[in-house]
């Protein structure tokens, strides 16, 4: 009778003992472990966390983080590490967790750009979507060996950048989002484009070129193409293209001007000594002046076929111009937007 009851008693341990683990299993396993009220949380874990990195990112959004230390040294988690961006979703457990940031890349994100006036500009706006941050970015997208193998330098780098949205995993590198960028360049470039621009004398990159300038000068889509067609004419016929926007960014350039607002061309500027100044040199400068958007570049490659050589700015239609089929009449239409910037008190 004293051995049933013994073995009865270790009977019963036993039971507890295991029921206790199992519950140990299960609340680490099967039991919601998330401590926040939204729907989903995100994390982000780096190329070279370790697991303490990715411990101390989930700490604040799970209820128990020991349960989950034990389940993901079971699971072989703390020696497989994947970097990416991660959705916690609310009433996750501890093996939803797991087994959804171990696998892939994690989450895509979606990046978009415009009007980035520098590779510097661009590298900053794109360094708060991704893991790379500016300086890694810049590094990759001025790398003087990829500029050369690809035909591209200093002044035309920018050209390859396409303002749009794109698709990327947050842990991208500077080198894969440079080279993402240069596959969607490509892949913009169509045979049907490419014969566009033979037909108008130009490359690529001068194209580009010339869509910074025409939408520096015009941002009214509708308006583009016949901006275009004046830029286009000019440069048929040997004539400087004068464009006021390349004044402006010769003169950023200069220590003098750094940190003002150049609101009306001057004499001044025009004496700048400058590739960039499209009124003592002619042609196309050596660069795009800023990034165009789309639209600027599919006006270059459809520009309207015309007689104006000339455009000022409407003092009538603010953002819109008066275009020209000689000088007299171009003149007259200068003299009008002068006489409107003196009235508002624009000097410089």
């Amino acid at each position: 009778m004293y051995i049933k009851r013994i073995l009865w008693a270790i009977a019963l341990i036993g039971l507890v003992v295991f029921g206790s683990i199992a519950y140990y299993i299960y609340s680490a396993m099967f039991k919601p472990n998330t401590n926040f009220n939204n729907e989903v949380a995100y994390i982000y874990i780096p190329s070279d966390a370790t697991y303490s990195d990715v411990r101390e990112e989930l700490s604040p959004l799970l209820k128990n983080i020991e349960t989950f230390d034990a389940l993901a040294k079971q699971k072989k988690y703390t020696q497989n590490i994947k970097a990416g961006k991660f959705a916690i979703k609310k009433d996750m457990t501890n093996n939803d967790i797991i087994n959804s940031i171990r696998v892939g890349k994690g989450l895509e994100v979606v990046i978009s750009f415009n009007n980035q006036n520098s590779l510097e500009d661009l590298a900053g706006r794109i360094s708060t979507e991704i893991e790379a941050d500016s300086l890694e970015l810049l590094r990759a997208m001025t790398d003087q060996n990829f500029l050369s193998s690809n035909s591209f330098n200093n002044e035309t780098a920018l050209s390859m950048y396409l303002p749009n949205s794109y698709k990327f995993f947050w842990s991208t590198s500077g080198e894969e989002f440079r080279d993402r960028m240069l596959a969607e360049y490509k892949r913009f470039w169509t045979e049907a484009r490419l014969k566009k621009v033979e037909d108008i004398g130009l490359t690529p990159q001068q194209v580009v070129t010339l869509a910074s300038i025409v939408h520096e000068e015009s941002k009214k889509v509708e308006e583009q193409p016949r901006v275009a067609g004046v830029y286009l004419n000019r440069l048929r016929l040997g004539m400087p293209l004068q464009a006021d926007p390349t004044l402006k960014f010769a003169a950023y350039q200069l220590p003098k001007y750094q940190g003002t607002v150049i609101r009306r061309v001057l004499n001044e500027h025009k004496e700048i000594d400058s590739p960039y100044n499209t009124y003592k040199y002619s042609g196309l400068p050596p660069g795009p002046i800023a990034m165009p958007d789309l639209s600027a570049i599919r006006a270059v490659l459809s520009a309207e076929k015309h007689s104006y050589l000339y455009f000022a700015a409407d003092a009538n239609r603010l953002g819109y111009h008066k275009f020209a089929k000689n000088l007299s009449q171009h003149n007259r239409n200068a003299r009008e937007y002068q006489r409107y910037l003196s009235s508002q008190g624009i000097n410089r």
